[in-house]
């Protein structure tokens, strides 16, 4: 089994909200792009979200998510994993991004968002031990994944919404 790598962050130094999922899936590895499987609900569920046309580019995508002052990374920089499914990575392979040097240069963040429970997990036990100041208000979403299958695309959609009312708030509040 080969080691795969995540992708640099979508971000620029305005951003105050960060999705974090896990592992991009092979489709999106093959693509160079986040959420590129053809099922993954993420794009179209941004789109609803910020109104932009689904079918924009991704450069446009990577834009519109950045003006919307929303990150996108992944809290696995690298790991081994048969297949697409989080629940094939190998625990013991696990490497985390550098979340402490995205931080200090992305200090308007204050709100993370995890596209589904791997990211959630992931963060808990490889990132948030070693984090010098935990004054992030933290929130798991459904996954976009199309393995998530039990929530309907509108329960989905209604989740994410969350993830537009902490843009402009004072840090330190979480709601």
């Amino acid at each position: 089994m080969t080691r795969i790598y995540s992708f640099a962050p979508i971000a620029d130094e305005h951003a105050e909200v960060l999705i974090l999922g896990s592992m991009p899936g092979i489709a999106s590895l093959a693509a160079g792009q986040y959420y590129a499987h053809k099922q993954n609900v993420f794009w179209r569920i941004m789109a609803e979200l910020l109104s932009f046309d689904p079918a924009i580019s991704y450069a446009d995508k990577v834009q519109v998510l950045k003006s919307a002052r929303i990150a996108l990374w992944d809290v696995l920089h690298s790991c081994k994993r048969d297949g697409s499914l989080d629940a094939k990575i190998e625990i013991e392979t696990q490497i985390a991004n550098d979340f402490e040097n995205f931080f200090r240069g992305h200090r308007n963040i204050t709100h993370l968002f995890f596209n589904g429970t791997k990211a959630e997990i992931s963060f808990k036990q490889l990132v948030m031990p070693r984090m010098k100041s935990n004054a992030l208000c933290y929130s798991r979403l459904p996954s976009t994944s199309p393995a998530n299958a039990s929530i309907s695309f509108e329960g989905k959609l209604k989740a994410w919404q969350a993830i537009l009312r902490p843009i402009g708030m004072e840090p330190n509040h979480c709601g």
